[in-house]
């Protein structure tokens, strides 16, 4: 059964960071900050889930408990005020891959774990001039799973009507285009219409080709300029209105 912290405690942790370990192998499998009793809540959550299909994160703790262990858990930061705790967890996500987090770290996209060479390319690139209707897509976390082709094609939440607009696609990684695509048709995400991949309820993804060398020489190796940076929980922009 979870345990809680006592009320004194809590004045003291303040905001903090977090990580939960399946103690069957000693993983880290996910990466949060919160105050309070937060580090305790996803267990709390997980057994008031009378849900078979539930997140990632949930079912993991699912199977520790059902192998008979408990999750442990890490508090790497406490005192903290909310902006410090943001950069601490976002640091933390980068250095734990594979993690069950849905969401990335507070910027980590543009100021996230890179080589010292990423980063010159990063701050010396020009930024891209949009002459074309590109819907700009974010892949940082599933770049380094899949081909760039497969992490960009698939399955975002996109209005159905204006993606149908898309002029190209361009997948961008650490705040730099690094693919520009022309899609063809957009689908929905199942697996019936994408073999070998997840059905995805209520997203979409593409069928495309490269874009021809000359689109692409505008756009990959540019920078993504400042008014289309992207959120941290949105992977999505469109260079139109």
């Amino acid at each position: 059964m979870f345990e809680l912290f006592p009320s004194e405690v809590v004045e003291k942790l303040r905001n903090y960071v977090y990580r939960l370990i399946d103690p069957r192998n000693g993983e880290t499998f996910y990466v949060g900050r919160g105050a309070g009793n937060r580090l305790y809540a996803h267990i709390r959550d997980e057994l008031g889930s009378e849900k078979d299909e539930v997140s990632d994160k949930l079912r993991r703790i699912r199977e520790i408990r059902i192998a008979g262990f408990e999750v442990a858990h890490v508090v790497h930061r406490h005192g903290m005020d909310v902006a410090t705790a943001k950069e601490v967890e976002a640091a933390l996500i980068d250095a734990y891959p594979g993690l069950t987090n849905v969401v990335g770290g507070e910027n980590s996209g543009e100021r996230g774990a890179m080589h010292a060479m990423e980063i010159v390319r990063e701050y010396l690139a020009k930024p891209a001039v949009f002459t074309h209707k590109a819907l700009l897509i974010s892949v940082n976390r599933s770049a380094s799973e899949r081909p760039l082709y497969e992490a960009t094609r698939y399955a975002w939440k996109l209005s159905k009507k204006k993606v149908k607009e898309a002029e190209l696609v361009l997948a961008s990684e650490k705040g730099i285009i690094r693919a520009a695509y022309i899609p063809e048709k957009w689908l929905e995400a199942t697996s019936l219409n994408f073999p070998g991949r997840a059905d995805r309820p209520g997203r979409v993804g593409f069928i495309g080709k490269e874009a021809p060398i000359e689109v692409q020489n505008l756009y990959v190796g540019r920078r993504i300029p400042d008014e289309f940076r992207f959120g941290t929980a949105n992977p999505i922009r469109y260079t139109w209105k």
